[in-house]
């Protein structure tokens, strides 16, 4: 079993990892530096303990030690800090209603070229919202598809509300960050993928056309663009065709989100 330590003070240094999960900016900061990240919930930590995430610690409040004993069994070194959940949420910022919290080192665990060995990637460009990211990523694994890969500066797959929202797929599927100023189209050209931009654009063909005219076996990548202006213009030339999701009654797009699962299952 790991160490357990139980702790009353907040402001206890070994507390240091679960500071402030509330704010953004200072987490981005924070987990970059310590080379971690933060899961959140009993599903989730076993999950992210599955896929070979090494734990640094664990905030518990106490009813959840018993329900994660059997995976925390093999980590004799790593502490366990019990905690009440009324301490739990002056440290972290905000209500704990899981009661189970995880710090765990950051993997570098695929590469963009071996994302890119699958048949069908969905690719983000410079989403901010976390919670798009995770349920972009939960569409894509739910619906069978290969991988991601994320834009250079696209919100972190691996904070805490991206991996909460995926329910821990961010742990199965295959992802990967993309270099600055990269050249997506002679990137997933030469990778052999017909590449489909998801925007607003006089010459979109719908998802459904384009879907239609797919080989079997033929690989597809889909490019989604930031939550207010979509796909930059370079994104958009990059892409062998755009497509729209066909729309009514004066709504002219859905939430990027909304689209992926749409776009994941009509070219899955």
């Amino acid at each position: 079993m790991p160490r357990i330590v139980e702790i009353s003070d907040p402001a206890d240094p070994r507390l240091a990892d679960y500071v402030g999960l509330r704010e953004a900016s200072l987490r981005r900061l924070l987990e970059t530096e310590r080379g971690l990240f933060i899961a959140e919930g009993s599903k989730v930590i076993r999950r992210a303990l599955a896929a070979g995430y090494p734990p640094r610690s664990l905030l518990l409040a106490r009813r959840w030690l018993a329900d994660l004993a059997d995976v925390l069994e093999p980590y004799e070194d790593i502490p366990v800090y019990l905690v009440e959940e009324s301490l739990a949420e002056q440290v972290t910022g905000f209500h704990v209603h899981r009661g189970a919290l995880a710090s765990l080192h950051r993997l570098q665990r695929h590469s963009v070229a071996e994302v890119l060995r699958g048949r069908r990637v969905v690719v983000l460009e410079d989403l901010v919202d976390h919670t798009n990211v995770g349920a972009v990523i939960r569409n894509a694994a739910g619906l069978g598809w290969d991988g991601l890969l994320v834009s250079a500066h696209c919100a972190d797959p691996l904070y805490r509300r991206s991996i909460k929202v995926s329910m821990g797929a961010v742990f199965s599927l295959p992802w990967a960050r993309l270099p600055r100023e990269v050249g997506i189209g002679a990137v997933l050209h030469e990778a052999g993928f017909r590449v489909a931009a998801l925007a607003l654009d006089p010459g979109s063909v719908s998802l459904d056309t384009f879907a239609a005219g797919l080989v079997p076996g033929e690989r597809v990548a889909v490019l989604l663009g930031t939550e207010g202006a979509g796909l930059s213009p370079g994104w958009v030339a990059a892409a062998d065709a755009v497509v729209q999701i066909p729309m009514h009654a004066g709504i002219d797009s859905l939430n990027v989100a909304a689209a992926s699962a749409i776009a994941c299952y009509a070219l899955g």
